[in-house]
């Protein structure tokens, strides 16, 4: 298990604990070996790419992954190309803030929270716009510069250092979540990051919206797609992953692709939340993806606005096969 790449960040909505349910529901082409690409549009977390290239590396030979958030990008690329700079640059952020004494329950001061706040105030410092943005404000820059090490260094250790391991921007963009309270954070884990850049080795990573990264996909290739969760009423909702929203309008232009790619042969696959949770009358992803197969599967998640509540609930699996 020591050598299995797990996912680098914590992610809201991510699939670890679900990682069974899908393998049961993969496509017979990619257990033959028929299919011989991978394309994950929506990457996140990337608990289920790592398990493609894990159990399925010896068939599929092509991989795609993206994802419209830059600094998971960012994080990807540091990590498959530059693993033993950002391993270093982790090391002196863990050197400096694991001998600090540990936040208490309660404290709103401290020499971690004082540390913790300086690298998010430099994480959200608006230079950093001229190295995700080309010169006409919007495009993303791709091609790997130095300071993207430290970027990645600073996404990783805010990730393990803050609130419940919380990825969240504001509207703005700016990462907004509040410092945690972990006594021996695992800041570098440089094992699992030396796991992660061999799996990553030869895999396709960019960034920007889904439909700009799908041209490679034909009959040959297998398209899970993992988007922002459609929120269930009274239960936590996390969708800030970038400032840019995902609600019904972006849900219904993503099922028209989903039945776009179905045209052009490719196995599909889609996980979201299930509405008949909290409605049974709802039935908004059965109109939208009513030409193909929903699947309703059992999944542990949070169920109480207030986090308290834990219970198996659906979530739904669309697939084209």
């Amino acid at each position: 298990m020591g050598n299995t790449a797990r996912p680098v960040l914590k992610w809201a909505g991510g699939k670890r604990q679900l990682l069974g349910v899908i393998d049961e529901h993969l496509p017979s082409e990619v257990k033959n070996g028929e299919v011989t690409k991978f394309v994950e549009p929506m990457v996140g977390g990337g608990a289920v790419f790592f398990h493609m290239k894990e159990k399925y590396g010896t068939t599929i030979t092509d991989y795609f992954i993206s994802d419209y958030n830059w600094d998971l990008f960012i994080v990807y690329r540091v990590i498959q190309a530059r693993v033993k700079d950002l391993i270093s640059e982790l090391e002196i952020l863990a050197n400096e803030y694991l001998p600090l004494p540990p936040t208490q329950k309660g404290d709103k001061e401290g020499e971690r929270i004082s540390m913790y706040m300086r690298i998010r105030d430099e994480y959200n410092d608006d230079e950093w716009d001229k190295e995700r943005y080309l010169s006409d404000g919007v495009g993303f820059r791709k091609k790997l510069t130095d300071r993207w090490v430290r970027r990645a260094a600073m996404t990783i250790f805010l990730n393990r250092t803050c609130f419940n391991g919380l990825y969240r921007v504001n509207s703005s963009g700016k990462f907004n979540v509040p410092h945690g309270r972990y006594n021996n954070p695992d800041i570098v884990d440089k094992q699992n990051l030396q796991a992660v850049s061999n799996a990553l080795e030869g895999v396709n990573i960019s960034v920007g919206s889904y439909e700009e990264n799908l041209d490679m996909v034909d009959d040959k290739t297998f398209v899970y797609f993992d988007p922002p969760y459609r929120p269930l009423p009274n239960t936590p909702s996390f969708t800030d992953y970038h400032k840019a929203t995902f609600g019904d309008t972006e849900q219904i232009e993503l099922a028209e692709l989903f039945s776009e790619l179905d045209q052009r042969g490719a196995k599909l696959m889609l996980s979201n939340s299930d509405p008949k949770n909290t409605d049974e009358n709802d039935e908004f992803f059965d109109d939208i993806y009513s030409e193909f197969i929903i699947h309703r599967v059992n999944a542990r998640r949070a169920i109480n606005s207030d986090g308290k509540g834990r219970g198996e609930i659906t979530e739904i699996l669309v697939t084209n096969y």
